[in-house]
């Protein structure tokens, strides 16, 4: 069973229909307690930095959470935004963030030359930087969705596990132990989203 935490700032139900589509089982969770009972994690998450580090305070889950994810030390996916919060900090905001990885939020640069356009949103490929147990590195190109206006950026080289390349290489996946984080959105991406779910959904811990 696969819990994906509702705290007011993810799509809960595309990425419940998913884990069912690659063949597991997922339940909504909300509550510290629940955080706390999972075996296994998604944080979900679209929108600012400063709103989603909120809803997570207001609703008492901070403690749960790093408890679940460095102590019990579960296996947990952060989508988007979820995957935003388990860094340090954001240029989006204030708060700090859960701070499980030594890493950064920034947005993209602001860059005449590159006309970026900002958000990034659409369809891009992966570069797989090592095996791993979460995003497939066989020949085949892989493509996921994104929307997102900013990036992370990890200060240990070992934890990205893929790049994506947008005006330049950006992490679009980290690993560290038993703590994923995407960029993308698996949910809306398909076979290849449903492959790396299902690869989440067969992950334990060793």
């Amino acid at each position: 069973m696969i819990s994906v935490l509702d705290y007011g700032a993810g799509n809960v139900g595309s990425v419940i229909r998913m884990i069912e589509r690659a063949g597991g089982t997922a339940q909504r969770i909300a509550s510290p307690e629940e955080v706390l009972a999972a075996r296994k994690l998604v944080i979900p998450g679209v929108g600012a930095f400063n709103h989603g580090m909120a809803q997570l305070t207001s609703r008492k889950l901070l403690t749960a959470l790093s408890s679940s994810a460095l102590e019990a030390r579960i296996p947990i996916l952060g989508i988007c935004l979820g995957m935003q919060l388990m860094c340090r900090s954001s240029e989006e905001g204030a708060l700090p963030g859960l701070g499980w990885i030594d890493a950064e939020v920034r947005r993209f640069p602001a860059s005449e030359a590159r006309e970026l356009r900002v958000p990034h949103m659409g369809w891009n490929t992966l570069r797989v930087l090592r095996e791993n147990p979460l995003v497939s590195s066989d020949d085949e190109e892989q493509r996921f969705y994104f929307v997102h206006s900013y990036r992370v950026s990890c200060n240990d080289s070992a934890d990205p596990i893929a790049l994506t390349h947008y005006g330049d290489d950006f992490v679009a996946a980290f690993q560290r132990n038993n703590i994923f984080g995407v960029q993308f959105h698996p949910e809306k991406s398909h076979r290849f989203g449903m492959a790396l779910m299902r690869r989440f959904v067969e992950f334990e811990v060793a």
